[in-house]
């Protein structure tokens, strides 16, 4: 038995989720985020299923992710979104940089100078994400001056939202005006339009003063919303392992690591092949449900590097070699990446990352 998660890939699904995307954002260029293993999903076969559907711009954080995706043919263009550390990388595998300081322009239009050939690049601008970026005082000088350079093609601009999923809109349309207001400046300083971008899913979803001229959505295009209502959207993997034991066990039995579990009643515990060394949180100690059989089944005791266990009593038939879902559906039960981001006070972006980026991988077509 393999250890740990496999993860079943929905390709149909990631079409579906497209669909609405392009339904929302209509003529909008979309920059389809694939970085961090396209969240867990497999970059390289999602790429090539978008591709197929039309898509023909992809964004990453990394170099190294991009070198990935260009050594297994895909030829989309690639946007690195935070990474200009390895420069001779954009002009060997034709990649977009997103420039965020001077010294990166300057280093990018001397390499450019000394092959003779021009970069497109993109600028990014800091409306109060923190991060990476030109604070927008200077944004408009900064790209302006940047366009400028020898070898440098001044391709598009960006920002990012630091809290388009909350309720409160205030500090998200204070952003949407800033770079409102950058991008116009820019636009009429050299005399041309540029490929603007600052939405995200949340933002695709909820603010349609935000979709410019590209967007960049990545949770929804995996088929989860930022918010309550899931617009439709259909999740692309499910994760699933299969018990690898199962004990009889008496009242009074502790289980796992500190006794945090005892049992109170002659029991069936069932050992499944994950723990968090496989992505799944130590925080879903005593704190999470699985299906077998198409039922619900607690974690008890904690989590532990290689194994976890679930309490199957009230499951007579369950034996070794069940599956086992984490998220996903089995008969009439749903558990969601929601519902465990939830259980560990966190999102579910960090819930697919953590799981998908460590299991193996089935596509679905």
């Amino acid at each position: 038995m393999n250890r740990g998660p496999v993860a079943e890939i929905n390709l149909a699904a990631l079409e579906h989720n497209l669909k609405i995307t392009r339904n929302i954002t209509r003529e909008k260029q979309i920059i389809a985020v694939v970085k961090a293993d396209a969240y867990g999903h497999g970059a390289i076969e999602i790429s090539r299923k978008l591709l197929s559907l039309g898509v023909t711009f992809l964004a990453v954080a990394y170099t190294e992710e991009a070198r990935t995706l260009r050594e297994a043919g895909i030829r989309a263009k690639i946007l690195v979104l935070f990474d200009c550390t390895e420069k001779t990388e954009f002009f060997s595998y034709d990649l977009i940089p997103v420039i965020s300081t001077m010294k990166d322009a300057e280093d990018f239009s001397r390499l450019a100078a000394d092959r003779g050939k021009n970069v497109s690049v993109h600028v990014k601008i800091d409306t109060g994400m923190g991060r990476t970026g030109f604070i927008h005082e200077n944004a408009v000088s900064r790209a302006v001056e940047i366009a400028g350079m020898q070898g440098i093609v001044l391709e598009g601009i960006l920002s990012h939202f630091s809290e388009a999923d909350l309720s409160d809109r205030s500090f998200t349309v204070h952003q949407l005006e800033l770079f409102h207001n950058a991008r116009s400046s820019i636009s009429k300083e050299l005399g041309r339009p540029l490929m603007s971008h600052m939405a995200n899913s949340a933002a695709i979803l909820s603010l349609e003063g935000a979709l410019f001229d590209a967007v960049r959505p990545g949770l929804m295009l995996y088929g989860y919303s930022p918010f309550s209502d899931d617009y439709g959207l259909l999740p692309v993997m499910n994760i699933k392992t299969r018990i690898l034991a199962v004990r009889d066990l008496p009242a009074g039995t502790p289980i796992s690591y500190g006794r945090t579990f005892i049992t109170k009643r002659k029991s069936r515990v069932a050992v499944m092949p994950l723990g968090y060394a496989d992505g799944f949180n130590r925080l879903f100690s005593n704190n999470a449900d699985v299906l077998v059989r198409g039922r619900r089944v607690p974690v008890v005791g904690k989590v532990c590097m290689d194994l976890t266990m679930i309490d199957v009593t009230d499951i007579e038939e369950a034996s070794e070699d069940d599956e086992v879902i984490i998220i996903g559906r089995q008969g009439p039960e749903t558990i969601t990446a929601h519902q465990l981001s939830e259980r560990c006070n966190t999102i579910p972006y960090e819930i697919l990352t953590s799981l998908g980026n460590r299991a193996k991988k089935e596509y679905i077509h």
